[in-house]
């Protein structure tokens, strides 16, 4: 079965809420079989470098050198860099820590030397020692673009971290990743997978920029593999980040039913939590079987059983297949 055989699992992934729900997947299976797709349609030149915001806290999470707090950047980090430049002058709203900013700067010169992003994500996750194999969606820039009312347009990191999330949206275009030629490897680890996991991540920006690119969702949709989600959305809002504007601002609605409802005819079922059990079994009369256990992962343990009920729901799929 899927969760206790050798098989390979397959997780797509956003930043933080993926991170965390990565320790508690390789807390619970051999690492060696976890490969992590990971959004790429965060990535923008900060300060002259190249930022990979969601593969560098995949990254740091697992090998352990994450800032806890914030759960992104490097622990004991310093802004010297960032600071100096404010100093000068310069817009300094995207707060990178002067070690972070070094591998953003290994970054930018390897890309610069001809290495393609998965070659250099795969040197970083070394240096680091995350313990995964972690592959970008897309070697091609895949800007994910945010749409507020009055046709303002922004970068997803503009949105963020700049504007505070602005409860205007209206749209986002995810048309760079939808012209995107899928990273080496995308595609055949979702081919060779025996599971595939959606975690806990933003389905708009977070998760939808990997279903965009060519030929990702179809993959997924094909895969013999059992594919099974983790809800970000508990208790009508996201545990982290602005999921619930994006939802709302795209006509969704903003809980686990609407979550189920976003990944409706790609996913078989469904993680939730315990604080919507009163949603649990409408989910189920959509054909989605759930599991439902606390899934708010402040602790490494309670990671872990988030993805262990994640694995016995694919198991259990698994089996109904055969």
């Amino acid at each position: 079965m899927s969760g206790s055989s050798e098989s390979p699992i397959v997780a797509l992934c956003g930043g933080v809420g993926a991170a965390r729900f990565l320790t508690g997947l390789v807390a619970a299976v051999d690492p060696a079989r976890v490969t992590a797709i990971v959004n790429t349609g965060d990535d923008r030149e900060f300060y002259g470098v190249h930022v990979s915001p969601d593969l560098d806290i995949v990254t740091y999470t697992l090998s352990g050198h994450v800032d806890t707090t914030h759960g992104y950047g490097l622990a004991g980090d310093g802004y010297a860099v960032v600071d100096t430049l404010a100093a000068f002058g310069h817009e300094s709203w995207f707060r990178l820590g002067d070690r972070d900013f070094a591998t953003s700067y290994h970054r930018t010169m390897r890309l610069a030397s001809g290495a393609g992003l998965t070659a250099v994500t795969h040197e970083i996750q070394e240096h680091f020692g995350a313990p995964i194999r972690i592959l970008p969606m897309s070697e091609d820039l895949c800007p994910t673009i945010v749409e507020l009312e009055g046709g303002k347009k922004l970068h997803f990191e503009e949105y963020l971290a700049r504007d505070r999330a602005p409860d205007t949206v209206t749209g986002v275009d995810l048309s760079a990743a939808e012209h995107a030629t899928p990273g080496p490897g995308v595609l055949d680890a979702l081919r060779d997978a025996g599971t595939i996991l959606l975690c806990p991540s933003n389905p708009v920006v977070s998760i939808g920029p990997i279903l965009a690119v060519r030929g990702v969702r179809d993959a997924v949709v094909k895969s013999a593999a059992p594919t099974v989600a983790v809800s970000p959305i508990v208790g009508g809002a996201p545990v982290k980040g602005p999921a619930d504007r994006l939802l709302r601002g795209l006509g969704h609605e903003v809980s686990a039913r609407g979550v189920a409802r976003w990944y409706s005819g790609l996913i078989d079922g469904l993680v939730i939590d315990e604080r919507d059990a009163a949603l649990q079994a409408e989910i189920e009369a959509m054909g989605l079987p759930t599991r439902m256990l606390d899934t708010l992962m402040k602790t490494p343990e309670i990671s872990a059983s988030v993805a262990r009920a994640a694995l016995s729901l694919a198991d259990e799929l698994a089996g109904s297949r055969r």
